[in-house]
């Protein structure tokens, strides 16, 4: 299947919380807000509009089935930090799709001169952590029951980074371009 990525817009605010309704609760946990309830769309879409997020999605025949978010607070201390937030339906995950939605969102911390991107996974999302390091996100932190499901269980949080600078320098010496 083809799709296209490009920019979330308010128009879409159906269409992902159709696409959230879609997803395992486990793949959410880590976003900290429950993304299958409509205020936290509209949050979203507001902190797009005041410009604290970048965010895109895949879509296929009208439908979401996957979104990427970048998060940036320009006024605070870590202003150069990113976090990377993504999300890929159960159905596409190995086609390429995350790898794709990355490196979109790759081009859009470049172009806001960020220096350092996070990003925030349960280590047992084997998937993901691959996907993130294969692209040179390393692992920096284990949070220890940090978020708990609804059902009140408490899993852990992995923290990954990925130094921008040191990245395109890498991506320069191999001889492929980064943007």
């Amino acid at each position: 299947m083809t799709h296209r990525i490009r920019r979330f817009r308010s128009t879409d605010s159906d269409a992902m919380l159709a696409f959230a309704q879609s997803l395992p609760e486990h793949d959410l946990l880590f976003l900290g807000r429950d993304l299958k309830h409509p205020r936290v769309i509209e949050a979203w879409l507001s902190a797009i509009d005041d410009g604290w997020i970048d965010s895109m999605i895949a879509e296929e025949d009208g439908a979401v089935v996957g979104t990427v978010a970048l998060v940036h607070d320009p006024l605070g201390w870590s202003a150069h930090v990113g976090e990377v937030r993504l999300l890929v339906s159960s159905a596409r995950r190995g086609a390429g799709l995350g790898r794709d939605l990355l490196e979109a969102i790759f081009r859009l911390a470049v172009n806001r001169k960020l220096a350092k991107l996070t990003a925030a996974m349960t280590p047992d999302q084997g998937g993901s952590v691959a996907l993130f390091e294969s692209l040179g996100f390393r692992g920096e932190a284990l949070l220890k029951d940090q978020v708990r499901d609804r059902a009140g269980n408490a899993h852990d949080l992995a923290i990954l980074s990925l130094d921008l600078a040191r990245n395109a320098a890498q991506h320069r010496a191999y001889g492929y371009d980064t943007a």
